[in-house]
């Protein structure tokens, strides 16, 4: 530094101590500067002030110089120590040198700057809250310092200053948003531990306001959170807990909406770094469940994105408990802020169509005591909703298109867990009940997954899918009035069926015409449809049907009119060309018709052919069941039609009979011996009444070989009374016991539909036994 040059007012000595490489030197002028200083403001000689800072900024603390430097630094210091109060009208002169030098490379003169600052700012106390973002930024970059007496300066200067601003009312928050905004992203620990602390300070001080600013903040704070330094995650944590609180306390001011994507992003977990991940993944969780809670139907813009967070977090296992838990309450909530306000087109569109009285009630009863239940095991029973004023109400809107595209996405996603892939289908039964005329719109997309869904390996989700089946099939929503519109859609995902030349149409059936389901109250224009690719699903996945056939179809009969069903299948098993599983399928549905507790209804109504409608039901049953013969005697007998059971048994001489028949034959003897048919064995004391009975029973046994099925016939036949013992003691009956006459049935027009049914399954067994003689031989059409 040039010594001659003119340094006025500050002396030669002065000058030179500053320049001197000794502390004790530069400390000695520093105490002259501050009495020179004492002077002028004695003397309210500003100017002079002025000059003195001027040329200690300038030609001392941004010398080239470190020793020089130094020395502008404490003189510095010292003018501001004898400026005293009136310091506050020199900071920024005072101020801006001493951070230049925070970017020094020298550590030394980092900590004199460092310790030249604290002693500007403990003497101006409030008056430095005006330069607050610079006074920030500059500590932010000393809190990373990698020396340890800096930093440890910094810390000092780092308390001082939230001291002035917890005292102060002067914070401008809006100013300092932008810089915190900014640095809230720094990957330097230390730096976050400086951000963090210093939000944690500002969030206490009951003047600053900073609750409306944390969207510009949250996602920052949640990178913090992922932090590898326990305390620096503990200290986030409670930063994130007094928001939170707040949040409850004035959720009528919170920005939720601004908050809700930042939340859904950080809901998502990511296998990076699995203990921080997991924290922010349950952080998040808890918040988004809150949020939910408080914010009611503000949230359901964002719903496609929160079930896009909160469906995967439904299958963690013990593990992750207490995310599964979090996630769970939110989807619970969230379901219930779906109503059927919903379902109301927002162009003035009409409310949804009323269901019908013979719809049994069970469908939102049964899903609001689940949703209840659910809910009061996660201990959100007692928590108060926040309710949005009407106009703002007014104005959400449910993301249907959304949430259906997620849930659609999870149920094609093979990885999808089991309780996920269960809230998917509870997800769109709900919507189905609560918003159905909307929901129609996705059906078609939705259909085709669903029947795959009916492939799944739970119990549990089938259960689910069923439900959401039988409800797309029942709503009166999902009515149409088009001819045809059973089969409009995608005509590969249905059954090729081909007509018959004689068309049969039972008084049960509507006038849509064959390829229609039949009218009733409950089933709409989808119940045909689901029907047809229901049993193609069945012909094309035979484990499907062997292993869960029984079990969809005894569901479904719970959920749907069991006559409506059987009717249905009956009639499309009539025209499929596929006569292997047209057998397969006879018999299946025979089985479960006599012996399961869902169809005790439909088979009291069969036992019995007294009305229009159980003898066009018959019909209906028959014509399809002559695919399997001993399943057609069953109907007969179940439907007490014995003579033309013996008509038909008398047949099957004509008949190839196979192993397969034989068994068939057996299993129909065994089910003789169930509680089913007790009133079939109870008639058989009535021999002269029911003699075709006896002979069709006799039919059976002659058909078997001598096996246990024989043995069982034959006993309970030698049972049989004789009718001249049973004449021994005769009763005269009354008028009225006399079973009435049947509405009249063309049992010879039904031996005829047998007969050539049976001829084209005999034609059918001919041409496979030629193929497999002739290998090579191609049939030609």
């Amino acid at each position: 530094m040039n010594t001659e040059k003119d340094f006025s007012p500050l002396t030669p000595s002065i000058v030179r101590a500053l320049n001197d490489k000794l502390y004790e030197k530069r400390k000695v002028a520093a105490l002259e500067i501050e009495k020179l200083v004492r002077e002028f403001v004695a003397q309210n000689n500003s100017t002079q002030i002025k000059h003195v800072i001027q040329i200690l900024a300038m030609e001392f603390a941004l010398s080239q110089h470190p020793h020089s430097r130094k020395g502008g630094l404490i003189g510095l210091a010292a003018c501001s120590i004898a400026l005293g109060k009136d310091s506050g009208l020199y900071l920024k002169e005072l101020i801006e040198p001493v951070l230049t030098c925070f970017n020094d490379s020298d550590s030394r003169l980092r900590y004199y700057a460092c310790e030249a600052l604290y002693n500007i700012v403990k003497v101006a106390r409030g008056a430095v809250v005006p330069h607050f973002n610079v006074l920030f930024d500059g500590l932010s970059k000393l809190a990373a310092d990698p020396d340890p007496n800096v930093k440890s300066g910094s810390e000092l200067l780092d308390r001082l200053l939230k001291d002035i601003v917890t005292e102060s009312n002067k914070f401008d928050l809006v100013a300092f948003v932008p810089l915190l905004r900014e640095r809230i992203y720094s990957n330097n620990q230390y730096a976050r531990q400086f951000i963090i602390s210093w939000i944690l300070v500002l969030e206490s001080v009951p003047g600053i306001n900073l609750l409306d600013y944390l969207p510009e903040i949250l996602d920052g704070l949640f990178q913090i959170l992922g932090d590898g330094s326990k305390e620096i995650r503990k200290t986030c944590e409670v930063v994130l807990g007094e928001f939170l609180k707040e949040i409850k306390k004035t959720p009528s001011s919170v920005k939720f909406a601004e908050m809700a994507n930042i939340l859904v992003i950080h809901c998502q977990g990511s296998e990076e770094s699995k203990l921080t991940n997991d924290l922010i993944q349950l952080t998040a969780m808890s918040w988004m469940r809150e949020f939910i809670q408080l914010a009611g139907r503000l949230v359901l813009p964002y719903s496609s994105g929160i079930l896009t967070a909160v469906l995967p977090c439904l299958s963690y296992d013990d593990r992750k408990k207490s995310t599964k838990e979090a996630a769970n309450a939110c989807n619970h909530s969230l379901m219930k802020l779906v109503t059927p306000e919903d379902d109301v087109e927002e162009a003035g569109g009409g409310s949804e169509p009323p269901r019908q009285d013979d719809t049994p009630p069970r469908t939102q009863d049964t899903l609001d005591n689940s949703l209840n239940a659910s809910q009061d095991s996660v201990g959100f029973s007692n928590i108060s909703f926040f309710k949005p004023a009407s106009p703002e109400r007014a104005q959400v809107s449910l993301d249907l298109d959304g949430i259906v595209q997620v849930l659609d996405r999870h149920l094609h996603d093979p990885a999808t867990g089991m309780m996920t892939r269960i809230t998917v289908l509870k997800w769109l039964y709900h919507l189905y009940i609560k918003t159905p005329r909307k929901m129609f719109r996705h059906t078609d997309s939705l259909f085709p997954m669903l029947l795959k869904t009916l492939s799944d390996e739970s119990d549990e989700v089938i259960l689910k899918d069923l439900e959401v089946l039988a409800e797309i099939a029942s709503s009166p929503a999902g009515q149409t009035d088009a001819p045809g519109s059973c089969d409009s859609s995608d005509s590969k995902s249905e059954l090729q069926v081909r007509g018959l030349t004689k068309s049969v149409q039972p008084s049960g059936f509507g006038s849509k015409g064959s390829d229609c389901s039949p009218s009733t109250p409950s089933m709409n224009s989808y119940f045909y449809k689901f029907m047809i690719n229901l049993l193609k699903r069945f012909s094309m996945e035979r484990k499907l049907l062997e292993m869960r056939g029984t079990f969809i179809i005894r569901q479904l009969c719970l959920l749907l009119n069991a006559e409506n069903i059987f009717h249905s299948m009956a009639d499309i098993l009539l025209k499929e060309e596929d006569l292997k599983f047209a057998s397969i399928m006879v018999q299946t549905l025979n089985t479960i018709l006599l012996t399961s507790a869902e169809l005790f209804q439909l088979r009291n109504q069969l036992k019995d052919l007294h009305t229009q409608e159980s003898c066009a039901l018959f019909c209906c049953l028959y014509r399809s069941w002559c695919h399997s013969p001993v399943a057609t005697v069953s109907l007969c007998f179940l439907t007490q039609n014995y003579k033309h059971a013996y008509d038909l048994i008398q047949k099957f001489g004509d008949l190839e009979v196979t192993v397969d028949f034989l068994m068939e034959v057996d299993k129909l003897v065994q089910l003789i011996e169930c509680p089913i048919f007790t009133y079939l064995r109870l008639q058989l004391l009535d021999v002269e009444n029911n003699p075709y009975l006896i002979k069709a029973l006799y039919g059976l046994l002659m058909l078997l070989p001598q096996s246990q099925a024989f043995m069982m016939l034959s006993h309970r036949l030698r049972c049989v009374p004789n009718p001249e013992l049973m004449r021994a003691a005769p009763q005269k009956k009354p008028a009225d016991s006399s079973k009435p006459a049947p509405v009249h049935i063309d049992y010879r027009e039904l031996l005829q539909h047998f007969d050539q049914v049976q001829n084209k399954h005999l034609e059918v067994r001919h041409q496979r036994a030629g193929r497999a003689e002739h290998p090579d031989r191609k049939l030609v059409l």
